[in-house]
């Protein structure tokens, strides 16, 4: 019986010591997995801390840098905040001083506002700066907004004499000129505005208009027609060009006909609004009641089109 007892007892010493060892290994493998996990929470803790100090610091050389802050009103212009952006100008010159660019600025922020007289000061404080171009177009939108056609394009020549290339500031001058019976002065800064930005609907309205005005009609349907502008558009487009040539001022809508509203069955079509153009390079929009009071309805209003910058 001994002989037969101490072989079993062995052969089960053995198996508890291999399940002894699994177990040990197992809790090894667990403990480095753990381990593993603390390293790994570590890391991205840092990560995180790392990317948290480097947005602070961003954050800094927005207060810090003069540079960024007035690309950050700037920021705040093409999004349309035009209150909140005379405050940070205010807060951008208390610390850095007043240049060109903050005026310009301000001058385009005060006219967004409804704050003529402060905004044409402004406008002619940049005379003799290197923005004095935009100072002539800013000046040239309030007369417009006045009704003076004729001021508004003598100014607006001015300015694209020193932008030559804008196409919108040309769609602009030749509409002023349009508006101000000066038909024949109209056609090259609308063709000019056109080549330049055939994607603009501003461009592609303003030129339909001076073809309809000058009776090129064939000309004008197929401009309309390639755009795919709404019928109600073309109806405001020849309402507006009738009402031209019989020497009468007619609301025109100098942005998007694509996306005009077309209005309900048995209700005449909306007449169009003024709307110009951002400043190139500035992201400011101006709108329809600072060029034509008169006409202007926020639900009127109209979508840029998808090109660079969203300008319309």
């Amino acid at each position: 019986m001994k002989t037969i007892e101490s072989p079993v007892r062995a052969h089960r010493a053995a198996r508890l010591l291999a399940m002894a060892a699994t177990a040990a290994a197992a809790m090894a493998l667990t403990a480095c997995g753990a381990l593993k996990d603390q390293y790994a929470a570590s890391a991205d803790a840092q990560q995180r801390a790392a990317a948290e100090s480097a947005a602070e610091t961003r954050a800094g050389a927005t207060v810090d840098t003069r540079a960024t802050y007035l690309k950050l009103v700037e920021q705040m212009q093409k999004e349309g905040l035009w209150f909140a952006s005379l405050a940070h100008i205010d807060a951008l010159e208390q610390r850095w001083g007043v240049s060109p660019e903050s005026t310009r600025m301000r001058a385009d922020a005060l006219r967004q506002t409804d704050q003529a007289a402060a905004s044409a000061e402004a406008y002619k404080r940049l005379m003799g700066t290197p923005l004095e171009g935009a100072g002539y177009r800013g000046l040239g939108l309030l007369a417009g907004a006045r009704g003076s056609y004729a001021e508004a394009a003598q100014l607006l020549r001015q300015a694209q004499r020193q932008a030559p290339t804008d196409a919108l500031l040309l769609s602009d001058l030749g509409y002023a000129s349009l508006r101000a019976g000066q038909v024949e002065e109209a056609r090259l800064p609308l063709m000019q505005a056109l080549q330049l930005r055939p994607d603009s609907t501003q461009a592609q309205t303003n030129l339909a208009l001076y073809l309809e005005a000058t009776g090129q009609r064939e000309q004008a349907d197929r401009l309309m027609e390639t755009n795919r502008m709404s019928p109600a558009t073309r109806a405001a487009v020849r309402e507006a060009a009738m009402q031209l040539r019989a020497g009468r001022e007619a609301p025109l809508n100098v942005g998007s006909a694509v996306s005009a509203p077309r209005g309900d069955a048995g209700t005449p079509p909306p007449p169009l609004m003024l709307k110009a153009s951002r400043w190139a390079g500035t992201g400011g929009v101006r709108t329809a009641s600072q060029l034509n009071p008169s006409v202007a309805d926020p639900a009127l209003s109209l979508s840029p089109s998808a090109s660079s910058r969203g300008t319309p």
